[in-house]
C-alpha cells in the first residue's frame, strides 16, 4: 500500500472534489498540481498531488475495504 500525508484541509479538499467531479476528481486535482507547477508554486503543487494521491486511493476499483 502506498503511503502519503494529506492534511485535513487536503482531505476535505479531496472529498468535495469526489462530490463535484466523481470519476474525473484525480484528473481535476491533477490539473490543479500541473497549473501550480508551471507557475513554480511548489506549496500548491505538492498540496494537488498530495489530495489527487488521496482521491486515487479512495477509489474504489477493486471492491477491497478501506480503513
Amino acid at each position: 500500500m502506498r503511503s502519503f500525508f494529506v492534511d485535513r484541509a487536503g482531505a476535505e479538499l479531496a472529498t468535495e472534489f469526489i462530490a463535484i467531479f466523481g470519476e474525473e476528481a484525480a484528473r481535476e486535482a491533477a490539473g490543479r498540481a500541473r497549473k501550480f507547477r508551471d507557475r513554480g508554486n511548489v506549496v500548491g503543487f505538492c498540496r494537488w498531488r498530495q489530495v489527487e494521491r488521496l482521491i486515487d486511493a479512495l477509489d474504489d476499483h477493486t471492491g477491497a475495504t478501506h480503513h
